[in-house]
């Protein structure tokens, strides 16, 4: 899962995804990531963001870096989704 045609693909994904999705949407799922980082951080600490970007800064990204950009936009694509399609919402 760690090559550059799975990242694109997943990438273009999101991008179809977000051009769908309303503000609303987008919001929730926002709100959505970022109860999942928080979740992790309280398990495993913080992520020192500053490091990560500069990781990112480069031109080419390693093998790992390609599986962590991956596996962040199959999360999104995820969360999003689930909210577009209503997921998770009170049916009364």
């Amino acid at each position: 899962m760690g090559d550059l045609s799975t990242f694109e693909r997943y990438y273009q994904l999101a991008d179809g995804l977000i051009e769908q999705s309303s503000k609303e949407e987008l919001a929730q799922c926002a709100r959505l990531l970022a109860l999942n980082l928080a979740h992790y951080q309280t398990l495993h600490g913080e992520i020192p963001l500053d490091q990560m970007i500069a990781a990112f800064g480069g031109s080419e990204p390693d093998e790992t870096q390609l599986k962590l950009l991956s596996y962040g936009m199959e999360n999104f694509i995820g969360i999003l989704g689930n909210v577009m399609s209503g997921l998770g919402e009170q049916k009364h």
